[in-house]
């Protein structure tokens, strides 16, 4: 899915939290994909982020306001009030995991969970067709990014071209499409005779 990737320069900064399970999928990982997808982006793994040393650093940076992005009673929510800091540099938290794991990963990492939390409403569907989600409302990591950076946009936090943010999720796209290709091949007549 690589060939349909085109990274996007962004002045936010964002630190995808991979949970280790994540780390290890091949076949759906749209962390990874969102990673490739950002030029300012950087990928970290593991549950329990308290004690790491550059997740640290980067929090406790006089020059950084950090963000994590999680739906919160406390969260801000981006369709109405924008982030950020003059004279700081916007680091945004993705936290790449399934939902019950991202609530561990958050208990674990009391350095992160701290972090005022940001969140969007919308009314967009998951294409992540053949993976279900908890609720109608949930997004995969890169779609959740692009939903971000759309808002930053709007607020001119952002300068992107229209175009880039409508192939944002391509690779995506096909993925999907790859993957219903390869179960559509084996719930067929055929492949189960051969099976």
């Amino acid at each position: 899915m690589c060939e349909y990737i085109t990274p996007i320069e962004t002045k936010t900064r964002f630190i995808i939290l991979m949970h280790t399970k994540e780390f290890k999928k091949t076949k759906n990982g749209t962390g990874h994909f969102t990673n490739l997808s950002l030029h300012n982006c950087e990928v970290y793994v593991g549950v329990d982020f308290s004690e790491h040393k550059t997740i640290n650093q980067i929090i406790h940076d006089p020059e950084n306001s950090c963000y994590v992005l999680y739906p919160h009673e406390k969260s801000i929510n981006l369709n109405d009030k924008k982030i950020g800091c003059e004279k700081k540099q916007t680091v945004v938290f993705l936290i790449d995991a399934t939902w019950p794991c991202s609530k561990a990963m958050l208990t674990k990492s009391p350095n992160i969970d701290a972090l005022q939390k940001i969140s969007f409403t919308h009314e967009e569907v998951s294409g992540f067709t053949f993976k279900q989600q908890p609720k109608e409302y949930c997004l995969s990591t890169m779609e959740s990014t692009l939903s971000l950076l759309r808002l930053l946009h709007s607020q001119q936090l952002e300068d992107l071209e229209a175009e880039k943010l409508d192939n944002f999720l391509l690779p995506f796209k096909k993925m999907v499409n790859y993957q219903l290709s390869c179960q559509n091949t084996t719930d067929s007549p055929r492949s189960e005779q051969l099976l």
